[in-house]
């Protein structure tokens, strides 16, 4: 096997369990009984999915710089997801929306 096929199966295999992750963010989502357990569960899932998902694109990075901006597109949805799941939550428990439920 050449290395140009492994790279494309390793590639494939990762953008795969990241789009697992993310189905498996969207279940969570759908069926954990309260607002706390469906952040949680979609954040932290989203996450590991978009970081195989960007994993799998970088290995077909043209060059350094690519693979950075693939980088730090992934390090600014995880900093912007938490953040959001934070104020959300903080919202919730102070009461100011609907029930938590």
């Amino acid at each position: 096997m050449s290395l140009d096929t492994m790279l494309h199966l390793l590639a494939a295999v990762c953008v795969t369990l990241g789009a697992v992750f993310f189905i498996a963010g969207t279940i969570g989502l759908l069926r954990l009984p309260d607002l706390f357990s469906r952040l949680h569960a979609l954040t932290k899932a989203d996450n590991l999915g978009l970081g195989l998902i960007m994993l799998g694109l970088i290995l077909y990075a043209p060059n350094v710089i690519y693979a950075a901006k693939l980088l730090l597109l992934w390090i600014l949805v995880m900093v912007s997801g938490a953040t959001g799941a934070h104020l959300i939550a903080k919202r919730a428990l102070r009461g100011d929306g609907e029930d938590a439920q």
